[in-house]
């Protein structure tokens, strides 16, 4: 097991360009104490082990993308969704993605923040009206249909925003309407086989990053302050230490 210790690298400094991820965004926006203790004083919430079975989907539905993306042509999936569009074609797609693991993805300068806004995108596609269309891959095994409704699941919505803003950032035509694609794992085989089945649903989703500025500002103000803010009310991991002050 790694030993846990406080991070030294890429803490808050207003006199440098600080590079905040999609993740850290909604980390802010699910509890300013988490975010401050994390980026600004090197105490972040313990790390979870990589989800292997995910990456491997992840891995494989962009080969098969990108096989297409060579020829230029759509996905069988494109056309059973009627969605009018091709996988979109660029010489820093690897960099976006995250190709060799660099922790590099999609970024841009927010000059008012002196931010380094990132995210990792899986995929892009481009419509006939040359827009550019965000796709970001999920997986998951459920009997229930498959939806965005669940209240983790808002986090994907925000996730899908601030890709797009990015991309508008860039200077790139951006359609509002991006896609989700669910591979959901059978767990109702009779036997394994050593093999998993999946069902490919593409739901889509019509993003609005209107709001990306107020809280990239948001942020600025919180890191430079220096107090560190209140729990959120919902936040499990501050409720966890509070309990155990409790008992200390």
């Amino acid at each position: 097991m790694r030993q846990y210790q406080q991070r030294k690298g890429n803490l808050y400094n207003p006199k440098n360009i600080f590079r905040i991820s999609r993740s850290k965004i909604d980390l802010f926006m699910e509890c300013p104490r988490c975010f401050y203790l994390d980026r600004k004083l090197g105490l972040a919430r313990p790390d979870m082990p990589g989800w292997a079975l995910n990456s491997a989907v992840d891995q494989l539905l962009k080969k098969e993308f990108d096989l297409l993306r060579e020829k230029g042509q759509a996905h069988s999936l494109m056309d059973k969704y009627k969605i009018e569009a091709v996988p979109f074609k660029h010489e820093s797609l690897g960099e976006w993605r995250d190709d060799n693991y660099k922790y590099k993805g999609a970024s841009i300068i927010h000059k008012p923040t002196n931010f380094e806004v990132c995210g990792i995108i899986d995929d892009v596609w481009i419509n006939k009206d040359k827009e550019l269309i965000i796709v970001d891959y999920k997986s998951t095994s459920t009997q229930k249909e498959i939806s965005l409704d669940d209240e983790y699941k808002q986090g994907y919505k925000r996730q899908m925003e601030v890709y797009q803003w990015i991309f508008r950032q860039l200077g790139f035509k951006v359609s509002d309407t991006g896609y989700f694609i669910f591979a959901n794992a059978d767990k109702g085989r009779e036997k394994f086989d050593g093999k998993l089945e999946f069902e490919v649903t593409i739901i889509p989703y019509k993003g609005d990053d209107s709001w990306i500025e107020g809280i990239l500002i948001d942020i600025k103000k919180c890191l430079d302050s220096d107090e560190i803010p209140s729990a959120s009310e919902n936040c499990q991991h501050c409720a966890y230490h509070g309990l155990i002050k409790n008992y200390e």
